[in-house]
């Protein structure tokens, strides 16, 4: 697959005049600049459209029989580092020089400092350039040019504050990562009384569904796009150009990266993909490398991974060690997983089972877990090693934990619904175990809760769930593991590990 067309792509106007295009593809070509050191080239040096950018340009700004623009809302889909954001601060500038005057351009994201790294690149062109900033005044989130009262804006998901707005050109950067559609509907409602606006997404895929539970505007919009490039609906108005893999295509797959990648080995780094294909789990780098909106279902990781790195062998009763706890009564297991601290860094964290109790087919429906046998297993590990701290998930444990502590035992707090905890822990993990910078013991519960999670993606990020709600199968003692690991090397990077208070029993 070439660069272009992209594999999705919407009929645009029949015999459209280009000669708006022309001026935007000028504009960009005589302003335009690298803001950044990146493989496209040195931070202050011209930038220089690639033909495919310059056919989408060609799409977006060609304007129907009575010399206006034809698409009024646009969605641009491509994987990261394919030059997104520049492209969008780019069309920005053009809108804010030479567009209506009295215009209003706006950056917009699901969060402000998103949005910001559209608007900061085009900040940087403008204070560069002595033409443009010339004609400007410049402050920390707006542009504003004197001559004609057109203003550019950052702003971010807080819809209800920006009733009132008439914009005349919006770039919404990762539209894929916005909470609800709020702001999208804020701001195409407030483009009705412009002449000539546009709202232009641009964003990588991501989760189909955005917090009140409904497709998300993203998603819809992408669902929209396929409907009127296959012929479905006939909409003038909208526009999409959309690059993915196929959907069957694998992923470790060059060519997959190739077809999903306009500017594969020009824009972005060829090393990096294949760094990145091994590094990340499969349902992310899908996302993001090849542009799929995939299910969340898909396993975390690779069975063959983890038993590369089994290594059993005995604890060592001079070491510093981690638990994490992960607990339940009844429908879940609960599990103590521990992780060794390593004191240098070639030393690899051995991870390794404590105990896990699990309801058994022979047990009865109301089966419990014994908490009193918990605490004792915790008493008991910490009594023989040298634990430094015992991580928990306090949900429906904290009577538990409060026992421990005044038993001398160190607990701390670590909640894994907290999705903000979980992603960068999870990551941790999975780059632990395929960069083979961890061993375990090899037991068989820790091995089968690990096969069992799978990845849910938001805007988050990545993390472990179950395959659903009422699943059978436990991921537990995966996030018990998750919870150790992620403490153990927290503990690492501390100059002097703390003192652990003394116990009894």
């Amino acid at each position: 697959m070439t660069a272009w067309p992209p594999r999705w792509v919407t009929p645009v106007v029949p015999n459209g005049d280009l000669t708006r295009a022309e001026q935007v593809i000028a504009f960009i070509n005589t302003y335009g600049m690298v803001t950044k050191d990146t493989v496209a080239g040195r931070s202050g040096s011209r930038l220089e459209l690639r033909p495919w950018q310059e056919n989408l340009i060609r799409d977006l700004f060609r304007t129907d029989g009575n010399g206006r623009l034809a698409t009024r809302t646009a969605l641009v889909g491509m994987p990261r580092k394919n030059g997104k954001s520049a492209l969008g601060s780019n069309l920005a500038l053009w809108s804010l020089f030479l567009g209506d005057d009295g215009g209003e351009v706006y950056s917009c994201a699901a969060e402000k400092e998103q949005a910001r790294i559209v608007f900061a690149d085009a900040k940087r062109i403008v204070e560069a350039n002595p033409d443009l900033s010339e004609l400007t005044r410049v402050y920390r989130d707006a542009i504003e040019v004197v001559g004609t009262g057109s203003t550019y804006r950052v702003l971010s998901a807080e819809a209800y504050s920006k009733e009132g707005l008439s914009p005349t050109f919006v770039v919404f950067d990762e539209l894929h990562a916005a909470p609800n559609r709020e702001l999208f509907d804020v701001m195409a409602l407030g483009m009705g009384a412009r002449r000539e606006p546009m709202l232009l997404s641009i964003t990588t895929a991501g989760v189909k569904t955005d917090n009140t539970g409904q497709d998300s505007v993203a998603y819809s919009l992408y669902q929209y796009g396929q409907k009127v490039a296959r012929g479905e609906t006939i909409d003038p108005s909208f526009y999409m150009a959309w690059w993915e893999a196929d959907a069957e295509a694998n992923h470790l797959n060059p060519k997959t990266w190739v077809d999903a990648n306009p500017g594969y080995g020009d824009l972005n780094n060829v090393e990096d993909f294949e760094a990145m294909a091994r590094r990340t789990p499969e349902a992310e780098f899908r996302t993001k490398r090849c542009n799929q909106w995939v299910s969340s279902q898909n396993a975390w990781l690779n069975p063959t991974h983890w038993e590369e790195v089994a290594s059993p062998k005995d604890l060592d009763p001079e070491a510093q060690y981690i638990l994490g706890f992960d607990g339940s009564f009844n429908g879940d297991c609960t599990v103590v997983v521990g992780s060794s601290i390593p004191q240098t860094d070639d030393e690899k964290p051995y991870v390794f089972l404590v105990k896990a109790w699990e309801r058994q087919p022979k047990d009865p429906d109301n089966w419990r877990v014994d908490t009193l046998e918990v605490e004792n297993t915790i008493l008991d590990f910490c009594g023989r090693f040298n634990v430094q701290e015992v991580a928990c998930d306090p949900f429906r444990w904290q009577r538990s934990m409060a026992v421990l502590m005044e038993k001398g035992i160190p607990i701390v707090e670590w909640p894994s619904t907290s999705a903000r905890r979980m992603v960068p822990a999870c990551q941790k993990f999975y780059d632990a175990v395929v960069e083979k910078k961890l061993e375990h013991d090899g037991d068989p519960v820790l091995a089968r809760h690990l096969a069992n999670a799978v990845v849910k993606v938001d805007q988050y990020g990545p993390r472990i769930v179950k395959e659903h709600r009422h699943s059978p199968r436990k991921i537990d003692a995966a996030v018990a593991g998750i919870i150790a690991l992620d403490r153990a090397l927290q503990m690492k990077e501390m100059v002097e590990p703390p003192k652990v208070p003394q116990f009894y029993i």
